[in-house]
This record gives structure tokens, sequence and C-alpha cells, in this order.
């Protein structure tokens, strides 16, 4: 094309429809458009357009293609569907279901293209009712019953989680191909039906579909979700056998599945093996990281991958911030919320959520409900994050608001806006809306409880003291004995003193086994509260001879993007002794507004004064004074915590933050308690 203009031959229509065609990227696109306008085929050729606008669409380069489709004076339907995909491609579904509703006033004649943006849509706003108006749009029109409409179908209806009608469409599919096996065989994987997804795999294999086109990736994702490391060895090793290992979609897909099955080191060592390591090889690995828990690596990952020049996705972002919210790092989150805007990705639904939930999760309620209200698009993904911001922050009645709202605008909920639901529920001792909710759930959505759907169940009708319902949904659980729900009964039994289930909920995880020590701990400060030291001791000595050790308490404050850490009675840090000062300051005060401290919390056979002091230097409370020296007056104080506060703590720090006037959000291992002017959001109740 360059030697053409360099000749002085004038390009026509045909010769920069088909430059524009090569996958170039979106700078040779933008440059190219001048020519479109100097031969003046913007007017007078939709051809040109068309693909102009498609090439934009193609580089997420949105507002140009809008522009170009803006300016053009005539339309087809070719026109249409290319913006339609454009938009979904974004998650921008209501615009792309304004332009379709746009091209059938016009009287335009949808084609497969035309249906296939729009099952992307319907999928993207997880909205049903528009993906089965579709399908009786496809089942009309009489030109477009063929495979690629169908499999788009299919994709709708797995995505949807809607098997029944997933597997009744493939059956009745007069034809076939790879991507209807594969669309099944991921359906069965997000499902976790593991052994439909073989069975499909297996029938492949019969009817001699290309051994080198068989949906590997999927079968991949079906180990990883389960997790298997068997079938994803034995897939691995048909992918060696093939020399399809290293190949681009093969290659992310087995560096996903070793990190879902814990296998680090083999993830890593696929992703260096790789030779062309794509955007979505980094984002798999970065992604890998965070899922266990590397969250320092992840950082490190993401860093390199700028260095190297790739350019981080909406899934990139989704996955980086998720280690910023799980490290409570709001200085770097804010950050990443400035890279998403200036690389185009904060339209994306993807990212919004993300940073939505990353606000939540760094104790900023506000900024994170200013997110969600400022998204252009929202998804169930999004809506679920709200629901679970409240749950955490124990505003149950905000939470419930917020789900009403989702099914007034017409999405549906899921297993995980009912976990989040329950779980609101849960933190505010709401037996009654909790029982309404999951019964609900299952009556009138077909939603299958997941184990931690009855865990809040259980854990809101014991918190509240309904030991005998407790009995009866154990009886009815379709599940064996779980050690999350024989620790939220342990943790009722605390709450309201019932030694003998406390005594048959202990037993019970013992005997499954388990190398955490807190079922002994609460046990035994079950009995030193009653004062029976005796049996304390006992459990104690049970709990040494197992060589298990208490997980020592420590909170975290990021202070200038650093992040700080403190244990209990931590004499390691150079501000040890103003700390102390400034915690003396405040117990002065307190005094003189009537605070008593709980010596029951620090369960010592020792006498009162000891007791006192154990109280006085507790990891919450010299992460709150080191912040108080370092932060600016009026600033708000965040504090993460990786156990649950004490009784005493959450007095103390309920006084502290009317003295200080500041608010001081907790986030401890279960929820976030802000406290301010005296009081606790949680209504004291944790």
């Amino acid at each position: 094309f360059r030697d053409m203009l360099r000749e002085g031959v004038a390009p026509d229509r045909v010769t920069v429809s088909t430059v524009l065609n090569v996958p170039a990227s979106g700078t040779v696109t933008a440059s190219l458009h001048p020519f479109t306008v100097k031969l003046g085929l913007l007017r007078s050729s939709v051809v040109v357009c068309n693909t102009l606008l498609d090439a934009y669409c193609k580089h997420g380069l949105l507002a140009a293609g809008m522009r170009v489709f803006q300016e053009m004076p005539h339309r087809d339907s070719v026109t249409y569907n290319a913006m339609m995909m454009g938009c979904s491609k974004e998650g921008l579904h209501r615009e792309a279901l304004g332009l379709f509703t746009d091209m059938r006033r016009a009287g335009l004649d949808a084609s497969q293209f035309t249906f296939s943006s729009m099952l992307t849509v319907a999928t993207g706003m997880g909205d049903l009712h528009l993906g089965r108006q579709v399908h009786g749009l496809v089942a009309r029109a009489t030109s477009v019953h063929n495979v690629f409409v169908k499999n788009s179908l299919l994709d709708f209806y797995s995505k949807c989680d809607c098997l029944a009608e997933m597997e009744k469409l493939f059956d009745e599919m007069p034809e076939r191909d790879n991507v209807s096996y594969n669309v099944m065989i991921s359906g069965y994987a997000w499902n976790r039906c593991a052994s439909r997804a073989l069975r499909l795999f297996r029938e492949m294999q019969i009817l001699c579909f290309d051994r080198q086109a068989l949906p590997y990736a999927s079968l991949l994702s079906v180990a990883g979700s389960l997790p298997h490391i068997g079938i994803g060895k034995q897939i691995h090793a048909q992918l060696v056998l093939l020399g399809l290992s290293s190949e681009d979609l093969a290659g992310n897909a087995l560096i996903d599945m070793y990190s879902k099955c814990g296998m680090l080191d083999a993830a890593k060592t696929n992703f260096l093996n790789k030779n062309d390591k794509t955007g979505v090889s980094w984002t798999a690995m970065i992604t890998g990281y965070v899922q266990n828990g590397q969250l320092e690596e992840a950082l490190r990952l993401f860093c390199d991958m700028r260095r190297a020049g790739l350019s981080p996705d909406r899934a990139t972002f989704s996955s980086i911030i998720k280690a910023s919210s799980s490290l409570a790092m709001i200085g770097l989150g804010r950050q990443l919320h400035s890279y998403t805007i200036r690389s185009g990705h904060i339209s994306s639904v993807f990212s919004g959520s993300a940073l939505l939930d990353m606000y939540a999760k760094c104790g900023c309620l506000d900024e994170a409900l200013q997110t969600f209200d400022e998204m252009p698009e929202r998804n169930s993904i999004s809506w679920n994050a709200v629901i679970s911001a409240y749950a955490h922050y124990g505003q149950a009645k905000n939470a419930i608001k917020v789900f009403e709202g989702m099914l007034h605008y017409g999405f549906k909920p899921d297993s995980v806006t009912f976990l989040s639901v329950l779980s609101a529920c849960s933190h505010n001792g709401l037996a009654e809306e909790c029982m309404k909710y999951f019964e609900l759930m299952e009556d009138e959505y077909g939603i299958s409880p997941w184990k931690g759907h009855y865990a809040c169940v259980i854990d809101t009708l014991g918190r509240v003291g309904r030991f005998d319902k407790v009995q009866k949904m154990l009886s009815v659980m379709p599940f064996e004995d779980d050690p999350i729900i024989w620790s939220s009964i342990l943790h009722s039994c605390r709450i309201h003193g019932n030694q003998d289930l406390a005594r048959v909920a202990a037993e019970k995880l013992f005997s499954m086994g388990s190398t955490d020590a807190t079922p002994y701990v609460i046990l035994s400060n079950i009995y030193a509260k009653a004062g029976k030291w005796e049996d304390a001791a006992r459990v104690k000595k049970i709990m040494r001879n197992r060589g298990l050790r208490k997980e020592s308490g420590y909170s975290w404050v990021e202070v200038k993007q650093k992040i700080y850490s403190f244990s209990s009675n931590d004499q390691t840090n150079p501000m040890i002794s103003e700390m102390k000062e400034e915690l003396e300051r405040l117990y002065k005060e307190m005094d003189k507004q009537g605070y008593k401290p709980d010596t029951s919390c620090a369960l010592h056979q020792v006498d009162d004064d000891l007791k006192l002091e154990s109280l006085k230097y507790h990891s919450e409370r010299l992460a709150i004074a080191f912040a108080l020296i370092n932060t600016p007056l009026g600033r708000p104080i965040r504090v993460m915590k990786n156990l649950s506060a004490c009784l005493d703590c959450h007095a103390a720090i309920k006084m502290m933050s009317k003295i200080v006037n500041r608010d001081i959000i907790v986030r401890d291992s279960s929820r976030f308690h802000h406290f301010k002017d005296g009081v606790c959001s949680c209504g004291d109740y944790w």
C-alpha cells in the first residue's frame, strides 16, 4: 500500500477496505482514516465506512468508531452489527441494545452477527428474558438457522447457568461442530459437572474430530475448577504428545489449571517456557499468584508486564486490583484506579466491579458506592459486590434493599448473590429474614444451596441462640460434616456459654484432623470464662500434644503507602515508646469517661494487674496509636486484623473514636467495624 502511494497511484474503495482489514494496530487504523476523508469515501462508500468502523471497534477505539457511525450518511445492517459488536465487547450492553432497537426501527434485517451480538448483550446483563426473546427471533428468522447462531445460543444458556435449556438445544441441533462441543464442555466446567464434560470429550474422540482441534483448554478448565490435578496432568500429557503444549491457548490454560490446583511452581514453569507471552499469559500468571495468596509476587509480575511493553487488559486490572484489596493497600488501589482511567478501561464493567470490591475491602464504603453509582454499565457481579460490601459492614437492611433493586432492574440473582444476602442477615442476627431468603433461593429461583448457604443460616440461628433449629438444619443438610459449619456452631456456643454443645462441636472438629488450633482455643476459653480452669488447661494440653499452636494475632495499617504490622505487646517498632505514651494518654481520657477494662477477655489464670497489662497493648491498639501519631488530624484510620477483635478492644476503640474525633475502621477476620463518635456500625453485634 505504501509502495502504491509512492508511485502516485490513488487508492480506491477496494484498496482502502482491504488495508483496513489487515490486523494492524489502532494507530494504523487512525492513520488510514484521512485517506477515506480525502477520497470522499466516507460520503460515497458504505463498505469503506463499515470497514473503518469495524477496525476501530476491534481495536477497542469505540469513541472513534462511534464518530464514524454518527457521520455516515447511509447505514446498513453491517454498520449496526459492527457497532453493536464493539459495544458488547466493551461491556456497553445498554448502548448495544439501543442500537438493535434503532436497527429494527430502520427496517433492516437481522443477520447471524446481529443475533450473536444481542446474545452477548443478554449474557453480559444477565438478562435471561432478553436472551429468550432473541431465541424467539432466531426461531422465526428463516435465513439464520445455522450452527453459528445455535452456538451463540448455547453459549448464552451456558453462561446463564441454564443447563437444562442448553442441553435441550444441543440435543435438537441437526448440525454440531467443534465449537458446539467446546461451549457445552465449557458450560459443564463452569458448573462443575465434570462427568458430563468428560463424557462429551470422549464422544468427540469417538466421532473422530480432529485431535488437534479438541477442546483441551476447556478440559483443563474442568480440572482447575474441581480441582483435579490427575485430569489436568493427563490432558497436559496429550498436549505434549501432539506438540500443542506451547501454543498460546493451551499454554495459558495450563498456567491457569496448575494455579487453581495450587501448583504454582508448575504454573510458573509453563509461563517461563512460553516463547511468545501474550497479555493473556501474563494475566493468567498474575491471577494464579492472587488466587494462591502470593500478592506481592502478583504486584511484582504486574510491574514486569508493564516493563515488557504489554498493555494490561480489563482481566489484568481485575486481578491486580484484587491483590491490592486483599492487602488492604488503599493507596495502591487508588493508583490503579487512576491507571484504569488513563488506559481507557474504566468503562469496563469488570474493572468497575473490581474497583468497587477493592474500595469495600479497604474500608472505603462511600467510595465503593460512588464507584457503583458512576458505572456506565452494571452486571450481576457489580450488584453482588455492593450487596457483599453492605454485608461485611453489617448493614443488612441496605444489602436487602440493593438485592430488591437488582431484581427491579431485571438482573437474575445467582448463588453468590444469595450467599451475600444470607451473610448480611447473619452479621445482624436477622434469623427470620435469613430463613426467608434461604427458602426463596430454592423455591423461587431453583438454586440448590451450597455448604456456604447452610453455614450462613446455621451461623445466624446459632448467634440468636436457636440451637434447636440448628440441629434441624444439620439433619436436613445434604452434605457431610463441614469444619466451617461446626466452627460456626462453636462460636455461637461461645456467645451463649453453651458448654455441652460446644464440647460436641469441638469433638467433631478434632475428629476431622484439622491442623487449625482455633477450636481448641475457643473451647478452652469457654471453660476459662466459666471458671473451669482445669478443663481449660486439659484442652490446651491436648492442643500442645498434637503439635498445634494458636495463630498469633496481628494487625496492620497503611501509612504513606507503606504497610506497618504489629503483634500484641510488640516491642520491635522504633516508635514503640511514642505509641505507648499515646495509648496512656487515651486511657486517662477513657477513665474519665467511665471506661472499665473487661478482664475476662484476658482469660489468663493470673492476677488482675497482669490481666489489665495484657489488654493494654493488643495489636489493633498499637496500630491505631501508630496511625494517630503519623497521619494528619481528622483523617480516617483503617486497621486490618487477622483475627476477631476481643470485647474489650471493641469497647476501647469506640471510646477512642470519640476522644480523637476520627473515624476508625477495623476489618477483622469476618467483617468491618466502623467506629465513629463512640458508636460502632455493628451495633455491638458480631
